[in-house]
């Protein structure tokens, strides 16, 4: 399977937070499966660390590429099209992170690795 995660799957993954559910958890860890991570991601936890809303990923939001790559975890840069589609989803979910991770899903034919159950409405897969 191709992941790509949510910002907090890839949170609680490092965390060894036990609100990623084990079928996620089962996921990312197989060696068979390949996970990516979005840059969006990267803009979101800087972003909301910055904001003081994230304040428990000090360390993610200063050291992300390492951290990142240190799981074994493959880039997903957001590319023109990306940014095309997810700007032209008439969707209400206004999030502008949200709408890149559901837009290189999409574009990328990858499995988004989310608890958020409103990404059924976009044609995307979930894993949860």
């Amino acid at each position: 399977m191709n992941l790509l995660l949510d910002t907090h799957a890839l949170i609680w993954w490092l965390g060894g937070d036990e609100a990623l559910s084990i079928l996620a958890r089962e996921a990312i860890g197989d060696m068979g499966n390949t996970v990516a991570v979005s840059a969006a991601s990267a803009m979101e936890i800087s972003t909301k660390f910055r904001l003081g809303k994230l304040a428990q990923a000090e360390l993610l939001a200063r050291d992300f590429e390492p951290i990142v790559r240190s799981q074994g975890f493959a880039e997903l840069a957001i590319t023109f099209r990306h940014a095309a589609v997810a700007g032209a989803m008439n969707i209400t979910h206004k999030d502008p992170f949200d709408r890149l991770l559901i837009a290189q899903a999409q574009v990328e034919e990858m499995i988004l690795v989310s608890n958020e159950k409103l990404f059924d409405d976009y044609a995307v897969r979930r894993l949860w």
